[in-house]
Formats: structure tokens, C-alpha cells, sequence
């Protein structure tokens, strides 16, 4: 993907083998002020795209280690500080300079990206929103939500999908941690579908909202 521009913002989306992770690079146009969204691997590549930037942020979606690669690497280099949501602070390979919970703003340049706090594939996944754009991670997929370990931690992703995702415009734009994005009115009208259906109740793993 080249970068997607508008007078409001800048995105650029890396995929990155060997898992098809997406790194985001997101700028204000007006003033090159930058976050970097996960930090999958191809380290170079990531500075590379990012070198013309003012990166004020390296944002971490959740912990799990595809998400990690070039953690260090993206680190050591960018002057951005290191944020990621309160709960998995801990589990990073180094202490971040910010953490981040639910409501909370970022801002780069005229930009403002809201942090919601999204549990379910993990315990402190977050997901990034600006007008018309959101950055899910690994909470919501086309056709699907994110892996879920338990069918507990089922329930809680769909919970934070139906309660903090859904409730966005039709219109919006989501760019997962994996793969292709996707636009909300599609997975509101599939996630429809999904729960006028009965389900077992052990219900989780990696769940598709038609087929299911």
C-alpha cells in the first residue's frame, strides 16, 4: 500500500512476513508529526518510511511476539516514545516511556487518535481512532474478531467489539494487525448475522462471524 492522503492524515501500511503483520505509519500532513502502530519486523524498513517523520510515538497494540520483531530495533533508532495500554506495560521487552488506558488522547500535529481499550485476544489490546479510521490490532478482522484462547476471553472480545467498535460510523475504515482492511458497515452487517444465530458455548479460537 502506498500512503492513503488526505488533507487530514497520512497512513502508510507495511506488510511484513512471515505472518502477514501489518506496520502503520500515521502523519499529519500539515506538520510531519508521526506515530509508528506495532513493530512487526524489517526494522530498516520501518525507519526507511518513516525517516522524513517527526515520530512522536511507537504504539504497541498488544505484546503477543509477531507484534514485537523489531521492537528494538524500530526503538533504538526513533526518537518516539514507546506507549502501550496499562495492563501490559510489563510484559514489553523494556519499560515504555507512556502507558495508555481507555479515553486517553494521542495527538501528532492536528491529528487526534482516541485509545480504546479493547480486551479480549489479550488482556490490554487497544485499538487507535481517528475520524473515519481506526487501527484494530488483533481485535477485529474482516469477518471476524481476533483469536481468542478461552470462551471467556470470547465473550470479552466481542464485548469490546459490540461496545467500543460497532457503536463507530458505517463509513469507518479498519486496518487490522493482519492482512486486508476492511470497512465497519460490512462487519456490522455480518456481525448481524452472527448473533441472530444460536452458538455453542464454548465458543472461541479463531471464529468467523458467517460461517459460524
Amino acid at each position: 500500500m502506498g500512503w492513503y492522503y488526505d488533507r487530514e492524515l497520512r497512513i502508510k501500511k507495511l506488510e511484513i512476513p512471515p505472518y502477514d503483520n501489518n506496520c502503520y505509519i500515521v502523519a499529519c500532513p500539515r506538520t510531519g508529526q508521526a506515530i509508528v502502530v506495532d513493530t512487526p519486523g524489517e526494522a530498516d524498513r520501518i525507519l526507511a518510511e518513516a525517516e522524513d517523520l517527526n515520530v512522536r510515538y511507537i504504539i504497541i497494540t498488544h505484546t503477543h511476539s509477531d507484534h514485537l520483531v523489531a521492537f528494538k530495533g524500530v526503538r533504538d533508532k526513533l526518537k518516539g516514545r514507546v506507549a502501550i495500554h496499562s495492563t501490559e506495560a510489563s510484559k514489553l521487552p523494556s519499560p515504555p516511556d507512556l502507558t495508555l488506558n481507555d479515553g486517553d488522547i494521542v495527538n501528532i500535529g492536528t491529528v487526534s487518535l482516541r485509545v480504546l481499550h479493547t480486551p479480549g485476544h489479550s488482556r490490554g489490546s487497544l485499538c487507535l481512532y481517528t475520524d473515519r479510521h481506526i487501527f484494530s490490532g488483533d481485535t477485529l478482522f474482516p469477518g471476524g474478531p481476533g483469536h481468542t484462547g478461552s470462551p471467556a476471553a470470547f465473550k470479552k472480545i466481542v464485548q469490546s467489539i459490540t461496545q467500543k467498535l460497532l457503536v463507530l460510523p458505517d463509513e469507518t475504515r479498519v486496518y487490522p494487525g493482519h492482512g486486508a482492511d476492511t470497512v465497519l458497515g460490512k462487519e456490522k452487517q455480518e456481525f448481524a448475522i452472527f448473533s441472530s444465530r444460536p452458538h455453542a458455548p464454548n465458543l472461541c479460537g479463531d471464529v468467523l462471524w458467517l460461517p459460524s
